[in-house]
């Protein structure tokens, strides 16, 4: 493919979801404002996680339909008209397991919204969960191979099969597991036509896309704490929208009439978001450098971060490998009035003389103690419950190999209703398979990445590069 014209104007990428089961609606006011700035621009949706993509491989494994992020359509049809009429590019991952039954779904969703097909490319290289690539997982990981059954192998792609992929025309790209900042880097690649060794500029476009990458954390919903950080117009938040210039630096702002707020405070907190060593950020396309960064406020609601520093790209890509575990299961019951928690103390101690032996069995007093306990709940003996809250909830969990153990306790927390201790209710209980990780390095040049499309639109259908 021939490199792209270098584009001077200015990149618009729009965020529009930083998880799985983010908000529906956010994706509406983030277009609207990118059609009112009329740049060129891309929405992105980024709804993957280690969890999420081990869980997708399982509905994946029930059905060969599913695997791919179950609020996709509902995240889609509200903006998926405006998009494809205004130029509006769509990236993400949400193809989590199955990217093309993603792709399938987006094309049935256009045909029922009566719109012109788009074009939907479809990532591929990331997953590593075949057999004939057990091989290369088992040299990776050497004697820590699970020896129970693998759920999904996964790498951590980069940008390039994103870039290619818009550079030949493409409405929507979906992707599995890629890297999160390179639903932004790919798209600014494609746009100014940056060389894959530019690694200050590529390192710009990954903290940009770092700053996106988990929606409204950076526009304030997680960095409010009432008293101390107020917030306004939480009901509301507005998802964060970066500019990018063709130097990479950016402007970080969020849709005019929404709610949240985006400041340098808000924007340092991002910054530093799982980043282990400020001066070696590792990523599938860059090792990024913000040592020597600039945060700065430019107007209410709009910051700019620059002097980014980027370094040669690791020659190794990060793979996590789930196995199946077991089963886990949790129920949970509450207890009001006096004596509450000497109630709860007592439900717990009882399943757990009944349970006595067969697995670790963690109870939490939530109320008294949960998020300070630990998976022993040694603390439950000797605790304090003088000062106890009068509405306590006792929560039990465990996991074990078997599903029928593993249901034991379920039954026993149910049957406190009736059993005892005196004034508990609201029982819930929950089971599902427990998934184990491990991860590991393989270099970048064992793993073929590339795009092909949703379906046919010319005699070279598939695009595959080595992601070196």
């Amino acid at each position: 493919m021939t490199s792209p014209t270098p584009h001077p104007t200015p990149l618009l990428i729009g965020c529009a979801a930083g998880f799985s089961g983010d908000r529906i609606d956010a994706a509406g006011p983030v277009v609207q404002e990118l059609i009112r700035q009329a740049q060129p621009a891309v929405l992105i949706f980024e709804t993957l996680a280690e969890r999420t993509l081990a869980l997708a491989q399982l509905a994946r494994q029930s059905d060969p339909d599913a695997g791919f992020e179950p609020l996709m359509l509902d995240f889609l049809r509200p903006v998926l008209a405006d998009c494809l009429q205004h130029g509006i590019r769509i990236v993400s991952n949400f193809g989590a397991a199955n990217p093309a039954g993603a792709a399938r779904a987006i094309a049935r969703l256009a045909q029922e919204l009566g719109l012109k097909a788009p074009r939907i490319a479809v990532v591929h290289g990331d997953d590593l969960s075949a057999p004939e690539q057990r091989p290369l997982l088992q040299q990776a990981l050497a004697e820590r191979m699970p020896s129970q059954p693998l759920v999904s192998a996964n790498a951590y792609i980069g940008a390039r099969p994103i870039a290619d992929a818009l550079q030949a025309g493409a409405d929507i790209v979906v992707c599995g597991r890629v890297s999160d900042p390179s639903l932004v880097v790919g798209p600014a690649m494609a746009h100014f036509g940056w060389a894959w060794d530019d690694w200050n500029r590529l390192a710009r476009a990954t903290m940009a896309g770092h700053l996106l990458e988990c929606g409204t954390q950076v526009s304030g919903g997680y960095f409010a704490d009432p008293g101390y950080k107020e917030v306004l117009g939480m009901d509301r938040l507005g998802y964060p929208i970066a500019e990018i210039d063709a130097d990479g630096h950016c402007n970080i702002f969020k849709p005019q009439g929404t709610g949240g707020c985006i400041t340098t405070a808000t924007i340092k907190e991002q910054l530093l978001y799982e980043i282990h060593d400020p001066a070696q950020y590792f990523t599938p396309d860059v090792v990024a450098d913000i040592t020597q960064a600039e945060v700065i406020a430019l107007a209410p609601d709009k910051v700019r971060l620059q002097g980014v520093v980027g370094h040669p790209r690791p020659a190794t890509l990060k793979v996590n490998v789930c196995y199946a575990t077991g089963w886990f299961a949790e129920g949970e019951i509450s207890y009001a009035g006096p004596r509450a928690a000497e109630r709860a103390r007592l439900a717990g101690q009882t399943i757990a003389q009944r349970l006595n032996g067969i697995a670790p069995l963690r109870t939490d007093l939530i109320g008294v103690t949960s998020v300070w306990g630990n998976d022993d709940s040694d603390w439950l003996d000797h605790a304090d419950l003088s000062q106890a809250s009068a509405d306590v909830r006792l929560r039990m969990a465990w996991q074990h190999e078997e599903h029928a153990t593993a249901a034991r306790l379920p039954r026993e927390i149910n049957a406190l209703y009736c059993c005892g201790p005196a004034g508990g209710g609201g029982v819930r209980t929950h089971m599902r398979q427990r998934l184990g990780l491990t991860s590991c390095l393989v270099a970048q040049e064992q793993i073929r990445t590339g795009f092909q499309w949703a379906e046919p639109q010319d005699a070279q259908n598939t695009q595959e590069a080595s992601h070196v």
